[in-house]
């Protein structure tokens, strides 16, 4: 046999599923909008913070929901300085592959897998999310393939640290109108994360979902820094002002546009502790203010928050808390954005 696998069913083609669930022409005028301001902190022209902030897994739709509707609150009292882009993950990656692995492959995570009602949950997800708060959100594109499903509602998209040194996700980055970050591999080599940035920079030309393509390169791309991993599994942050320092000049020696970073606060940097955000993020603002070559590289950090501090095992139950990487709770975070604010 060529193959050992079964072809369960043929999904919709993204174009199909956008016109069985459109979206409204408000929706495409708020992502214009939100496109252009986020372009504008890339590209220098705005001076405002971006946050992007939200639970590690959007695991549950009415607890999103309610989350996104408390943030939206918080986001128009710091509107002048701060810019929010929601996290809402649906691809929850995992190591070994095994477990949950997001609303994608499990709209109901209490059940079996089913993709085609998890595309069609994560596209109405999203749509309800913009529709009844003006959000457009960020996604990591764990599989390049599935971004059309969605590409007409995101406004953010990360590569994440196991996937940024794939040939695709680099070069489908590099077709993205919206800005991709391109976080550091597990082993915290910026080298690699910085090569990743270039590829998604310049005009690409190879196959996608059948056909052959060229894109015009994304001058968006940049990087994320999320601490790394040594061989003994042990976390090594890389958020620290010497770190930022380092960044800046390996920037300085490429021929990089619009050299940005935005530094997760969880992850490796925080070796998992989602208490240790508020500290860290009051570090990376300390930095800050004390370097002008950092001011204008580091554009925003991202942060891990849901409704409950912590995370939970699936079936325990408790509303808006995390079933994957432990996060802020909500009152902290309010309090941590409004301190972000005052720092900025």
């Amino acid at each position: 046999m060529d193959m050992q696998m079964k072809f369960v069913r043929k999904l919709p083609q993204p174009s199909e599923l956008k016109m069985q669930f459109p979206v409204p022409n408000e929706v495409e005028k708020i992502k214009e909008e939100r496109d252009r301001q986020i372009a504008d902190i890339f590209e220098g022209r705005s001076d405002k913070f971006l946050l992007i902030i939200g639970p590690c897994s959007a695991d549950n739709e009415p607890a999103v929901l309610d989350y996104m509707h408390r943030l939206k609150e918080v986001a128009d009292e710091v509107k002048d300085k701060i810019f929010i882009i929601p996290r809402v993950y649906t691809n929850k990656p995992r190591t070994t592959g095994l477990g949950y692995k997001g609303m994608l492959h499990q709209p109901d995570p209490e059940k079996a897998e089913d993709m085609l009602a998890g595309i069609i949950a994560i596209r109405e997800m999203h749509s309800r999310i913009v529709t009844e708060t003006g959000f457009t959100c960020a996604e990591e594109m764990l599989y390049p393939s599935n971004h059309r499903y969605l590409s007409d509602l995101l406004s953010y998209v990360a590569v994440g640290a196991r996937s940024v040194e794939d040939q695709e996700h680099r070069l489908v980055s590099s077709g993205l109108g919206i800005p991709v970050g391109m976080k550091n591999p597990t082993s915290g080599d910026i080298n690699v994360m910085l090569n990743s940035v270039i590829a998604a920079q310049n005009p690409q030309r190879f196959q996608y979902r059948g056909w052959e393509v060229q894109t015009p390169g994304n001058p968006l791309a940049h990087s994320i820094l999320r601490g790394s991993v040594d061989k003994f599994g042990r976390s090594h942050p890389n958020y620290h002002y010497e770190d930022l320092i380092n960044l800046a000049r390996a920037y300085a020696s490429k021929e990089i546009k619009n050299p940005a970073v935005i530094v997760d606060t969880n992850h490796a940097n925080s070796g998992k502790d989602y208490l240790e955000q508020i500290r860290i993020s009051k570090d990376v603002l300390y930095s800050i203010r004390h370097s002008d070559d950092i001011k204008s590289m580091v554009k925003g950090l991202m942060i891990e928050s849901y409704i409950e501090d912590g995370a939970q095992k699936i079936g325990e139950g408790h509303y808006g808390m995390s079933i994957t990487d432990p996060c802020l709770g909500w009152a902290k975070s309010k309090d941590l954005i409004k301190l972000i604010a005052d720092l900025v």
